[in-house]
């Protein structure tokens, strides 16, 4: 989705990567990479006026833990506003999304399914994206 997004882009925008999971017992988002720099520029240039808005994409908002989290991990980097998109959403876990920082972030879905089951996924979906994207089904 990043080189997606990039093409759309009218200038090279730098790009930093929050990884998280769904942990699927507990369905509590797990933090396994963050590569954002420690430090924010102090002074007004380009490179902080960049780092003010922030976009988010996730292939899927199922219960909205994970968005969550990120938005959180954006938050308190000094991230001004948030972008969200996503391909599919459940309602439930999409308006999760947008509670968490109502004045902050903007939340695109491509579609909205209504719910999700007991394993926190979205209802009829289309199955865990992560293992359709990694080719880990059945792993």
């Amino acid at each position: 989705m990043v080189d997606a997004l990039q093409t759309l882009l009218p200038y090279p925008v730098p790009v930093h990567h929050v990884g998280l999971f769904r942990e699927p017992t507990s369905l509590q988002p797990v933090e396994y990479y963050n590569n954002l720099p420690c430090h924010r520029p102090s002074s007004p240039s380009t490179e902080s006026a960049a780092a003010d808005l922030a976009i988010l994409i996730d292939p899927v908002i199922a219960t909205g833990g994970t968005a969550v989290a990120a938005i959180q991990t954006l938050k308190e980097w000094g991230v001004k506003k948030i972008i969200l998109i996503s391909v599919l959403g459940s309602a439930d876990g999409t308006r999760r999304a947008a509670e968490e920082w109502k004045e902050g972030v903007e939340i695109w879905v491509g579609g909205m399914d209504d719910s999700c089951d007991d394993r926190g996924m979205i209802k009829p979906g289309l199955g865990d994206v992560g293992d359709r994207l990694f080719l880990t089904i059945g792993k």
